[in-house]
């Protein structure tokens, strides 16, 4: 049985309808495609960059570390010149 001009044109309207939205739909994958990739490489740029900061946390690290046993050994050595003065007269040469 052949169908109705009204039936034939809803049939066409919602042809055009899906198409529409098919465009859309591909268009918006494609832009979420694109927007997960660049994703994907800054993920990978921050590891890297996060990689470094490792490695030089670890070197400043043993930076402070002889900093430190210098200042260590600084004040021992100033405790023990103060400790010699003690008693000492200022103005005996």
């Amino acid at each position: 049985m052949p169908e109705g001009p009204i039936a034939q044109g809803e049939i066409a309207a919602l042809t055009r309808r899906f198409g529409q939205v098919a465009k859309t739909t591909d268009r918006e994958f494609g832009t979420v495609k694109s927007d997960l990739t660049a994703l994907r490489l800054q993920v990978g740029n921050l590891d890297q960059k996060t990689g470094n900061l490792d490695a030089k946390v670890d070197g400043l690290t043993g930076e402070v570390r002889v900093l430190s046993e210098k200042i260590d050994r600084n004040q021992a050595q100033i405790v023990e010149l103060l400790t010699q003065l003690i008693g000492r007269n200022p103005n005996a040469t």
